[in-house]
């Protein structure tokens, strides 16, 4: 799945490596043998035939170091877009074939160590910025892996075999164990148990499942066995067409404008008009060949992009360093670069703005019972009780300092719920509302206040004595401390704030409520949330998602830009485009912060780049000759290296603490 993409992606970051220690590595002896570095140290080594050796070393790596940018010329020529590789391609040929006149008679100066050290920045410039930009196709991997490799298919005859996913056909029978999770999508034949659909759908409470409903491969089954009829394999399950939307939404991502491509196309044709016009002004004027050549090599030099070919890759490198630091995950540098244009910004609930983690919001006794009775005696029940819902009502207890009792002869009922004998209080039965089913009389004013607590979102639960309902128990996702800040410091900042979930509407709007979210969408499946997304965006909006699930690949693909909460899912993480470690939505605001601090030092960078070239050509074409005045080249590649060094202090300045 996309692995060809990967490993192309994987092999131009190996060569741009390699090319760059090599050429590193050789241009140290043409350093050495130039005669102006010579004189700039106050040195003098010389020996018959340096300039030969001079020129092969550089030969060799004018046609190593710089075969990508040669090529890139070529390809850039094909499709009529001279951009950076052409200027790059153009700077090295004529540094290297005026300096090879030189050595074979030609009057003038080597330009071999600003041809090598201009191809050792170049390559690692791009090296920087390919390593910066490679996605992360590893998400559909990540996908699959949420599918179980085995199955346990029911043969004719009743008995059990193991086999692997790709063997089972539809209307096969599959057994699904308490705990395990379902292989392949399907209808329940036999059973009922409670399915975790979180890490799918989205939805944070566990849904009841019996006979006649449907699953979804993927989902974890709970404390009821299953027995399942295939519906769907390969590439029709809903996991392989989640795959695919990720895949889809991901090709269709549009390209942030590259900045620095635009500036060297410009540069491109200034370099090309200024020294061809260079050339032919002082033969026009009368000036011997070799002068004009001079001069037209001077501007060529000192329009060479060593500050160009950094300005972005360096404040790139600054800021990824700087973010890693801080818990928050620079993946898709593109997606990063252009997130100062968002307007709003659309949270995944469940895991996201919540814990994902049920806690208790609302006891309400009666028939007798107050409410710590009731919540000590549905504790003492769930005590024994793995269940998440359990697990909070004991929590609860425990933070409330109760003494839970020892109960006798505890059961958990599949898709109902638990039960233990307790002396003084008989069978104590603790579960959803099926309960209610076997009992009498049930009073208008329990159904009542039923239907209230589920209208607030909440998860109900009943607790039942001696054949009377004593009270219920109203638990809700726990909201993160942090979601409230993040909403309020992005509101702040003018952004446009939704939610979007798997919940149903109740659950949703009560913590929208909460958090003082205006807009929110309820009961979207994955392929609603990329939908959702993609009709924001044609509406003209710059949309960011922040999510954790795998139900929120798609839309972490298809946003603008794709933010993942670390703590969430792998496929999540390898799918968004920025990776926040801590988990903290604040942190969200935190990208928005520096993709603008990005976006200021890259303009920043660039203008002096190009800009520097406003005074240095005219003085190198020799505008002031008249004067006394004229650049020489080995002035013109002094100006030119300080707009590389003026560049990456800039870039170092750069300075970020959460």
């Amino acid at each position: 799945m996309d692995r060809n993409h990967s490993s192309h992606h994987a092999h131009m970051i190996r060569d741009f490596r390699n090319r760059f220690w090599v050429s590193l590595a050789g241009s140290v002896p043409v350093l050495v043998l130039s005669p102006m570095i010579q004189s700039f140290l106050d040195i003098r080594l010389t020996f018959p035939g340096e300039k030969y050796i001079l020129l092969g070393i550089s030969a060799f790596i004018y046609f190593f170091g710089g075969w990508p940018f040669l090529k890139g010329l070529l390809d850039e020529f094909k499709e009529k877009r001279p951009g950076m590789m052409t200027l790059i391609a153009l700077a090295i040929t004529v540094a290297f074939g005026y300096s090879g006149l030189v050595v074979f008679g030609t009057r003038g100066k080597f330009f071999f160590w600003e041809l090598v050290t201009l191809i050792d920045v170049m390559l690692l410039g791009h090296w920087i910025e390919m390593r910066s930009v490679m996605g992360a196709s590893r998400a559909l991997e990540e996908l699959a892996k949420l599918l179980p490799s085995e199955a346990h298919l029911i043969v004719a005859d009743g008995s059990l075999k193991d086999v692997g996913l790709e063997e089972l056909n539809k209307e096969d029978r599959v057994l699904v164990k308490p705990g395990e999770k379902i292989p392949v999508d399907g209808k329940i034949i036999k059973g009922e148990s409670d399915i975790d659909v979180s890490m799918i759908t989205g939805e944070s409470r566990l849904v009841e499942k019996s006979a006649g409903h449907d699953v979804i491969g993927g989902s974890i089954n709970g404390t009821g066995s299953l027995t399942v009829e295939v519906s769907k394999t390969g590439k029709d399950s809903y996991l392989s067409q989640v795959v695919d939307l990720v895949k889809r939404a991901g090709e269709s991502k549009s390209r942030a404008q590259d900045f620095a491509n635009k500036a060297a196309f410009w540069l491109t044709v200034v370099a090309l008009a200024s020294g061809f016009g260079t050339l032919a002004s002082w033969l026009i004027y009368g000036k011997e060949f070799v002068f004009a050549l001079e001069r037209m090599v001077t501007v060529m030099v000192i329009t060479c992009p060593h500050a160009l070919g950094l300005a972005v890759p360096l404040v790139i490198a600054v800021i990824t360093s700087l973010s890693a630091k801080n818990g928050l995950l620079i993946k898709n540098r593109t997606a990063f670069e252009s997130a100062f244009r968002l307007d709003t910004i659309i949270f995944d609930k469940t895991g996201t703005l919540t814990e994902g983690k049920f806690g208790v919001a609302e006891i309400i006794a009666f028939e007798g019972w107050n409410q710590e009775e009731l919540l000590k005696m549905a504790a003492s029940v769930e005590k024994e009780s793995e269940h998440s819902i359990a697990k909070a009502i004991v929590k609860k207890a425990e933070e409330e300092g109760l003494d839970l009792e020892d109960g006798e002869n505890f059961e958990a009922i599949p898709g109902r719920g638990a039960k233990a004998m307790f002396q003084g209080n008989g069978e104590v039965w603790v579960g959803n509302k099926s309960l209610l089913r076997n009992l009498k009389g049930v009073s208008d004013r329990t159904r009542e206040e039923i239907e209230k607590v589920s209208s607030k979102g909440m998860t109900t639960v009943v607790v039942v004595s001696k054949e009377k309902v004593r009270g219920l128990i109203g638990l809700i996702d726990v909201v993160r401390e942090e979601s409230r800040s993040a909403i309020k410091i992005l509101k702040g900042m003018g952004f446009e704030i939704a939610m979007i979930t798997g919940d149903n509407a109740a659950t949703a709007g009560s913590v929208a409520e909460e958090l003082g979210i205006d807009k929110y969408f309820a009961g979207v499946l994955p392929d609603e949330k990329s939908e959702k997304i993609r009709q924001l965006q044609k509406e003209g909006k710059k949309v960011a998602m922040v999510g954790d699930g795998v139900n929120d690949a798609p839309a972490l693909a298809q946003a603008d830009l794709g933010i993942a909460i670390g703590a969430g899912t792998d496929v999540a993480a390898e799918t968004a485009d920025v990776v926040l470690v801590e988990s903290d939505p604040q942190d969200a605001a935190d990208i928005i912060f520096l993709s603008r601090l990005t976006r200021r030092k890259m303009k920043q960078n660039l203008a002096w780049a190009t800009g520097y070239n406003v005074i240095a050509i005219p003085l190198a074409a020799g505008i002031l000759y008249n004067q006394g005045i004229v650049l020489a080249p080995a002035v013109g590649a002094l100006v030119m290296s300080l707009s590389t060094v003026i560049v990456a202090i800039n870039a170092k300045l750069i300075k970020y603490n959460k």
